[in-house]
């Protein structure tokens, strides 16, 4: 049989009919297989067909063949399971920081690594109601840039905004861009933040990334470790609940013995807490006192208690009468 023009890409054409068209449930017979490489102008016969999936096999991809009622051959295994798959998905659609427009291109592109078949299903399983998207497009490869910087330990500048009532980009001083040194990113209340060293201010500092633009990375090297030799990113993370800034305080809080796993959640199993009496513990944190923390602090219902020091007592108190006297107006 004459070679046709496409015949080198034969295997090529095969392992992606196998990848896209097979799964379990949808094998093709080797008379599919022919018909639909000839629709790729692909002449082929019964044994190098043979030949190419073992091959194929050989070469690491599972192709199984199965008799019965619905012979045929497809793939197995894969290099993402379809639950992996629908995990991934789920985790796009349901993430607030990629916007819509992203989070259904990324969705396409998972998609590939199912089967069409496959693909119907995942397509019902990631519905996500009433999910609010940022309205950034840029956070997705404003992420990216990001790591580099901090790979390469460079410095960046970029411009900092927030939206207005109009949904127009009301920029930080007045426009002017910030230097800074990025030492992190944290996850937080569905929020990509950048950690890093502010360069005017000379502290730690912390930014939406939805929020910046105009990233740029410099040349230079990236500043802070002098002021912050033994700076970790995790123990950042704890300190500002829902990311809020504020001055760091030492704080203890009293609480019931069955609301230890509250307290190792939020910061960590390394916390010690030391018995207070048969139904009580204490423990001292360094916290950032913010309304955040106040807010957690007063969900908890008494679960546990701020017990010191004065200053923190006191502004929790005065949080807690200001919130009463607004609800009483």
């Amino acid at each position: 049989m004459a070679k046709s023009p496409n015949q080198k890409t034969k295997l090529l054409h095969l392992a992606r009919m196998l990848l896209r068209q097979t799964d379990e449930d949808h094998p093709l017979t080797v008379a599919q297989i022919i018909q639909e490489l000839e629709r790729q102008g692909i002449k082929a016969e019964r044994k190098s067909v043979y030949d190419d999936l073992e091959a194929l096999r050989l070469f690491g991809l599972d192709v199984q063949s199965r008799k019965g009622k619905a012979p045929g051959w497809f793939v197995g295994a894969r290099e993402f399971e379809l639950p992996e798959v629908k995990l991934l998905m789920d985790a796009v659609q349901s993430s607030r920081f990629i916007t819509q427009k992203k989070s259904d291109i990324l969705i396409r592109k998972l998609e590939s690594l199912a089967s069409v078949h496959q693909a119907r299903q995942l397509q019902r399983q990631v519905y996500v109601s009433g999910r609010i998207k940022v309205m950034n497009e840029s956070i997705y490869y404003n992420v990216d840039k990001l790591h580099t910087a901090i790979a390469g330990q460079k410095a960046i500048t970029f411009k900092y905004f927030d939206y207005d009532i109009d949904r127009k980009k009301v920029f930080h001083r007045e426009g002017r861009r910030y230097l800074v040194s990025p030492y992190g990113l944290i996850w937080n209340s569905e929020n990509y933040y950048l950690v890093a060293f502010d360069h005017a201010n000379r502290d730690m500092r912390h930014y939406r990334v939805d929020k910046m633009t105009e990233i740029a990375i410099t040349g230079l090297a990236r500043e802070g470790k002098e002021q912050y030799p033994d700076f970790q990113l995790a123990q950042y993370g704890q300190k500002h609940f829902g990311m809020y800034s504020g001055r760091e305080v030492k704080v203890t809080l009293r609480g019931r013995r069955d609301k230890a796993g509250l307290v190792w959640d939020r910061f960590g199993q390394e916390v010690i807490l030391i018995p207070d009496g048969p139904d009580h513990f204490t423990v001292t944190l360094p916290v950032v006192m913010s309304p955040q923390f106040f807010g957690w602090l007063f969900g908890l219902d008494g679960g546990l208690t701020l017990v010191g020091p004065h200053e923190a007592v006191y502004a929790y108190r005065q949080r807690l009468l200001g919130a009463l006297e607004t609800a009483a107006e």
